[in-house]
């Protein structure tokens, strides 16, 4: 009879072997997840030019002008980002650029207010610092086929507060319904968050919240099936493409591991 232990190793070799054989794809498959929210959004930009430009005018009284470059800015920034990154070109300024462009919105939306969509953008900051970290190249050392003593902390510390920021995406998934399913997708999610964030068992769990976060994007944001005059279809939209975010990130530690300030880095020195 097999030991709950034992089917946890089976799990967590499970995980190994994905990052292993996809080692050259995960970065990848993960950097376009992430950016899909920015190209998705840049595109509105440009589809929805009178449209942003207007909801500005009317919303903050700023003018034509002033109106015209916050939809430009968010444009050229958000397109732009995602080729730099995609491209791995200057992906440290790719990074702050996008991540002005998140910031800009909170305040010109009035997201600040809006508790839910406040933490889906610190989600989005998070998994921003993860392709950062991505970028970071590990300390070399002193002397030829001898790995360095010392840690990458700048990445280490990127790493960890992507790992942070990223669970605030499932608080907002959090559904406060008497039902045996929504009871246990909270308890079994909130685990697995948990565990990602202070870095215990990481590959294994983020690689279970990127099925589960998957499926229930999906089913929830399912935005095509919406008609497009309906403005359900654009939230449902934003949604969708936040999540596959969220889920890039989520690659993102799958492909990378956890770092240096994690419980699983400190158990191979117990």
């Amino acid at each position: 009879m097999q030991l709950p232990e034992d089917y946890l190793t089976k799990a967590e070799d499970v995980a190994d072997q994905v990052q292993r054989k996809g080692k050259h794809i995960l970065p990848t498959v993960a950097r376009f997840c992430l950016i899909s929210t920015f190209f998705e959004d840049g595109l509105r930009m440009w589809f929805q030019w009178n449209e942003q430009r207007e909801y500005m005018d009317m919303s903050w009284g700023c003018g034509w002008f002033l109106a015209m470059v916050f939809v430009l800015v968010n444009l050229i920034g958000q397109l732009g980002g995602c080729v730099m990154v995609l491209g791995r070109l200057k992906v440290d300024i790719a990074c702050g650029v996008l991540f002005f462009i998140v910031v800009l919105q909170t305040f010109a939306y009035s997201i600040l207010w809006d508790m839910q969509f406040l933490l889906r953008n610190l989600a989005l900051i998070g998994a921003l610092l993860l392709v950062l970290a991505e970028s970071k190249v590990e300390g070399r050392s002193l002397f030829a086929g001898v790995p360095s003593l010392g840690e990458n902390r700048p990445k280490n510390y990127l790493q960890l507060t992507g790992r942070v920021l990223l669970a605030f995406m499932f608080i907002t998934l959090l559904r406060f319904e008497f039902s045996f399913l929504q009871i246990i997708q909270n308890i079994v999610g909130g685990i697995l968050m948990v565990l990602v964030t202070i870095g215990y068992k990481t590959k294994l769990s983020a690689l279970i919240l990127v099925v589960m976060l998957t499926i229930l994007n999906f089913y929830h944001n399912a935005w095509w099936a919406i008609p497009s005059y309906k403005p359900l279809r654009d939230f449902l939209k934003y949604d969708f493409f936040q999540t596959l975010s969220v889920i890039g990130g989520l690659l993102m530690i799958v492909s990378l591991g956890p770092g240096g300030v994690s419980m699983d880095e400190h158990k191979k020195k117990w």
